[in-house]
């Protein structure tokens, strides 16, 4: 048995109940780029790769990170093909894919599972989608991310597994190639597996709320955001638009804009003036 999970912090959680459940024992791997943002047209020919590749190269520049693109630590593709050998190799071989309601883990299946059909009834989704939870208090929740549950309720959340249908393995690729073919910047989660799409700047008219007349160091804008907005994303993209607004000269800045600690952003002083009245 191989599990994939969305998200780094996903991995210890899961690799602590499978420690506690002996039938659920196998490796732990992680799609690691977020295909809820960025281009994803062609995103399986080599072209569109390579474009998805500079996209990145272009957000993490000078920022927190810098260079990651080509460290060779986040290569999916490489992962998919292993994984396609794995299955290929031994015939009782199967995949658990663990995704929470959110649209990151969303994208993140659409984009693996359309590359997995000749594979079909060994490949297995827990979507724990509107499910509840008991959490370290002991009240119920319901979890967007993996990582929030406990380690035991997984225990719970296995007896889910089901196999990914014929019918879900013809419909499922489709919608993701029509989203591909839309190719827009940002992935929203409406319900249940429905994604939809914005441009790139959908995130800015919610960050420039954290934005005051006060000076303030990016971080600190970009926190602010993550815990309050209703729409999140990675910290990553929101210092990229960020970025762009103060290049488009939207706000005053001092320090080098640089890493999310570099620097600092206020409104500019005509926008103090428009908010006073």
């Amino acid at each position: 048995m191989v599990h994939i999970v969305f998200n780094e912090a996903d991995v210890k959680v899961l690799q602590e109940a499978i420690a506690l459940d002996e039938s659920m024992q196998g490796e732990v791997l992680q799609v690691k780029d977020d295909y809820a943002v960025g281009p994803i047209a062609n995103i399986y020919a080599e072209e569109g790769i390579e474009a998805r590749k500079q996209w990145w190269r272009e957000v993490l520049a000078g920022g927190d990170y810098s260079g990651k693109v080509d460290t060779g630590e986040v290569n999916d593709i490489k992962l998919v093909n292993e994984l396609k050998a794995k299955l290929t190799e031994n015939t009782e071989e199967i995949l658990w894919i663990w995704a929470a309601q959110n649209k990151h883990d969303v994208s993140g299946y659409y984009w693996l599972m359309s590359q997995l059909k000749d594979f079909q009834g060994r490949i297995f989704i827990l979507y724990l989608n509107n499910l509840p939870f008991i959490n370290e208090k002991g009240n119920i929740f319901y979890p967007e991310w993996l990582h929030t549950i406990q380690p035991k309720e997984f225990l719970k959340a296995r007896k889910l597994a089901r196999e990914i249908t014929l019918s879900e393995f013809e419909v499922d690729p489709d919608i993701w190639q029509k989203l591909c073919e839309e190719n827009k910047g940002v992935r929203l989660l409406e319900g249940g597996k429905k994604l939809t799409q914005e441009d790139y700047d959908f995130y800015d008219s919610e960050l420039k709320k954290y934005i005051t007349g006060d000076w303030q160091k990016a971080s600190k804008i970009i926190h602010n955001f993550l815990h309050k907005a209703k729409h999140t994303t990675g910290d990553a993209y929101l210092l990229w638009r960020l970025k762009r607004m103060i290049t488009e000269g939207v706000f005053d800045v001092q320090g080098e804009v640089a890493k999310m600690k570099d620097f600092e952003v206020k409104q500019k002083a005509k926008q103090e003036e428009t908010v006073s009245e």
